[in-house]
């Protein structure tokens, strides 16, 4: 038995019915020259079988313990059925890009059952209208429980899934069998939990000796209140304003991306002194949905906040499930209309962030968080769920969360993969994620929210074309000169633009 650390098992206390926490990805595949016995149900399960021990929390179940008295703990599943978690759909015609994201968004919305292991596997077949792809392409869609990984663990997941070529990898075999476990009785469970808490007040005094000096007793407040409360708290003093986006989320989803050259936001990235990836990345989501608010009638005066989390595994912890995770908290510029100038004030606040997160010493601050009893923890996690939807100033507006992915192409039943896409958990108050996933020289910038809140999907994917489109064209020719040498502004699309863009893309379709 592995007990969850208290921020995996945040996710499970902060779940609900209409809210599953949980993160995946949809790949999509050329098939098109694949001979018909590599994906076959047998063989796409058999190369999923071979590779069950790469990644242990793939034969892992969930055990609460009684009243919530501590943690839950993983056990392998002794009942573990892996043709209950790999299962084959195909795509209902006309087989085009918008239907494979509704039923991607239909997917990921049901959650996992609790009572095993919490990932399931979809290859979806009948993708035959895809722009770029040929008949016979399949797309495979992951679905993990948050609790289990976070994006980057999540995405190692995913890597182990294919080979690094057209032809099958040879998987080196465990070095040890596989053993099950009995799924413990309650009074097994409770007496753990009595034992742990016996010699928990030694345990924190180790821990306070070893950290001694590296971390005020104000963090240590500030670490248990965010570890109660099961959301990372603000690094600076931000005020959110309340969007269509903060409200209570509905069972439904909807799922939408734009995909870019990377080659071409490492250029935008390039010409402004100390920029990142994730500053162009925050900026055109936040362009995005400044065109898309303007439309609506909806755009504040104040900045959109983002919260972006923050991967803080060591370097030899890669492999690791679990999530070890902090976060960062940026306006967006949504407030800017100008597209570089929204892009400068997005990185001085990144900077700004970065400072003072790493004044904070995160590490040694989750350890101190552990020690927030279980029962605790997850009452205020329904405390936040319960009110989070009716908060009239939301502690952040959407979470942004980009993870670098594999550089090089990856195959699956031989097939190579031309698409990453990114999903992600929504909760109340909080009902647009952005997961941002790069591959094979490609920056996808996808988006999961609820249909109530986002009813046209394709709309937004316009508005962050429009948004990187605008960004891009100030970058493309040396500092904002036309061809002729000739100094000029291009702005962002304004007011009656943006609804034009909407209305467009509406027409479209």
């Amino acid at each position: 038995m592995q007990q969850l650390s208290n921020q995996d098992a945040s996710f499970i206390y902060l779940e609900t019915a209409t809210a599953p926490m949980q993160i995946g990805s949809l790949c999509i595949y050329d098939g098109s020259y694949v001979e018909a016995q590599r994906l076959t149900e047998e063989a796409i399960t058999q190369t999923i079988a071979e590779r069950l021990h790469l990644h242990p929390a793939m034969r892992r179940r969930l055990v609460r313990v009684p009243l919530e008295a501590d943690y839950p703990y993983w056990i392998e599943d002794a009942d573990f059925d892996l043709e209950y978690h790999v299962r084959r759909i195909a795509l209902p015609s006309p087989g085009d890009r918008r239907a494979l994201m509704k039923l991607a968004a239909r997917i990921f919305a049901r959650p996992l059952d609790l009572t095993k292991p919490l990932w399931e596997v979809y290859v979806i077949e009948g993708l035959d209208r895809i722009a770029d792809l040929p008949p016979k392409s399949f797309a495979v869609l992951t679905k993990n429980h948050h609790a289990a990984v976070d994006g980057a663990s999540g995405l190692h997941f995913l890597t182990q899934l294919h080979d690094p070529c057209a032809s099958a990898s040879r998987i080196e075999p465990p070095r040890q069998t596989w053993q099950p476990e009995a799924y413990p009785s309650d009074a097994a469970l409770l007496w753990r939990t009595a034992l742990q808490n016996m010699t928990q007040p030694l345990r924190f005094a180790a821990t306070l000796n070893r950290l001694s000096g590296q971390v005020s007793p104000q963090q240590i407040g500030r670490a248990a209140l965010q570890r109660a409360w099961g959301e990372p708290l603000p690094s600076l003093p931000l005020r959110a304003p309340k969007t269509r986006f903060n409200g209570r989320v509905t069972a439904h989803r909807v799922m939408g991306e734009m995909s870019v050259s990377l080659a071409d936001v490492k250029h935008v990235r390039s010409l402004h002194p100390r920029t990142t990836v994730n500053d162009v990345v925050l900026s055109v989501c936040g362009g995005a949905l400044r065109l898309y608010l303007l439309a609506k009638n909806e755009l504040d005066e104040a900045s959109l906040v983002a919260m972006a989390p923050v991967n803080i595994r060591n370097e030899g912890q890669a492999e690791d499930g679990g999530n070890q995770v902090s976060a960062l908290f940026v306006p967006i510029g949504t407030d800017i209309k100008d597209p570089l100038e929204r892009l400068q004030a997005v990185q001085a606040h990144t900077q700004a962030s970065k400072a003072a997160h790493a004044a904070l010493n995160v590490g040694s601050l989750n350890e101190y968080g552990s020690y927030v009893p279980a029962f605790s923890a997850a009452m205020a996690s329904r405390l936040v769920t319960e009110t989070a939807s009716y908060a009239p100033v939301p502690p952040f507006n959407v979470s942004i969360t980009n993870v670098p992915g594999p550089v090089d192409p990856l195959y699956f039943g031989g097939a190579p993969m031309r698409e990453l896409i990114g999903i992600g958990p929504i909760s109340a108050g909080m009902g647009l994620i952005f997961p941002v996933l790069s591959y094979n020289g490609r920056l996808s910038i996808g988006f999961t929210s609820c249909r109530e809140m986002l009813p046209d999907p394709e709309n937004f994917e316009a508005c962050l074309r429009a948004a990187w489109d605008g960004l891009y064209k100030l970058t493309a020719t040396p500092a904002g000169c036309s061809d002729d040498g000739k100094s000029h502004t291009i702005h962002e699309p304004g007011e009656s633009d943006a609804a034009a863009i909407i209305q467009d893309t509406a027409t479209a379709v």
